[in-house]
């Protein structure tokens, strides 16, 4: 089996607390974002190799859906992952070299958790090294959300491509869509262990599949305009959340992540589904401070706990989450040290 000449990895964190979410899209304007960079990640390998002169130069192994196929790159046209396909595009391959792509995410698809934007951010990130320049991770965001927004046409802020090039905590302000400025919180260890601790994301089984009913909403929206009375509500929850973990008061942050929860149903009531409300529903009688549906809400995705002092609390609150629908599902999170990484795996001769 031919060896390959480089072989480049690239992780991002997907993203949860998205406090302010909604606030980061065209028909905004301008925005006021908090969110939570953590891991499982999703992570890219680019195996390089000499070109052997086939017109298809690019492997695409999507290893979450066991699909391994070939795409001519520069075409234009995408087929069975548009997003990963045009984010190769979008880079312009190299014509003197033939890759294999291998993508893969610990984090479930349709989560509401920016996964889609972590893998988007981690390819591009990947197949920058093939270049002599380098993106700074705020170039590699920009690009992300061009390939979805611009490229994709597909509706999407541009909060989750910067969360995950950037990772950690932050607060993002959007100046004037979709120009952001991002503001990383600098934590105690106490503080940042603590916050660590009492996260919980709990997945509701099945893929967040809201267009129609999002796209109701963006009407709404669209028509009231960048200063919306719901809008202005969610921009303050994310002000809230950003002074609240600075200083510690978990109390704090978890109203204002309910307060954002409460926001959300206020924009159309089935953005909170009833098997987000149930979950929440059990966060409050193990009590949890506060919980946020991630993402734009709707059918499906996952919601983010903030549980309270006790550990054994929390424990017991899974367990009987995950008890209550055979669908729910407690996914493990750490909080992310850092955005984009991207490396090359050493050969023998270097190790």
């Amino acid at each position: 089996m031919q060896r390959p000449l480089r072989v480049i990895n690239s992780v991002a964190p997907i993203r949860i607390a998205d406090n302010g979410g909604w606030t980061d899209t065209w028909f905004a304007g301008h925005g006021k974002i908090f969110n939570i960079g953590v891991y499982p990640y999703a992570e890219v390998q680019v195996e390089v190799f000499p070109h052997d002169g086939r017109q298809d130069r690019v492997t695409i192994q999507a290893e979450n859906y066991g699909d391994r196929y070939a795409v001519v790159p520069d075409t234009g046209r995408w087929s069975k992952h548009p997003l990963l396909e045009a984010a190769i595009h979008y880079m312009k391959v190299p014509k003197d070299v033939t890759l294999q792509v291998t993508i893969y995410s610990e984090a479930p698809a349709g989560a509401s958790t920016g996964t889609s934007a972590a893998v988007s951010v981690a390819l591009i990130g990947a197949l920058d090294r093939l270049s002599p320049g380098r993106m700074t991770p705020h170039e590699i965001a920009e690009a992300a959300h061009h390939v979805e927004m611009q490229m994709l046409g597909l509706q999407c802020g541009i909060q989750d491509q910067l969360c995950s090039a950037y990772g950690g905590i932050n607060f993002i302000e959007i100046v004037e869509y979709p120009r952001a400025v991002v503001s990383p919180l600098r934590l105690t260890q106490a503080i940042e262990w603590e916050l660590e601790r009492r996260l919980v994301l709990i997945f509701l089984g099945r893929s967040h599949d809201s267009s129609e009913l999002h796209r109701k909403v963006i009407k709404e929206l669209e028509h009231e305009g960048p200063e919306s009375r719901r809008l202005a509500v969610l921009r303050t929850t994310a002000e809230k959340s950003r002074d609240a973990v600075y200083g510690g008061d978990f109390a704090a942050f978890g109203q204002a992540m309910t307060e954002n929860t409460e926001a959300q149903g206020l924009l159309h009531p089935e953005l909170i589904s009833a098997d987000a409300r149930r979950v929440i529903g059990i966060a409050r009688a193990h009590g949890a401070l506060g919980w946020k549906v991630n993402g734009a809400g709707g059918y499906g995705g996952s919601v983010t706990i903030l549980s309270g002092d006790i550990a054994m609390a929390k424990r017991q609150m899974i367990r009987e989450i995950e008890q209550d629908n055979h669908l729910f599902k407690n996914i493990p999170i750490y909080l992310s040290r850092y955005g984009i990484r991207t490396w090359e795996s050493l050969s023998p001769h270097q190790q």
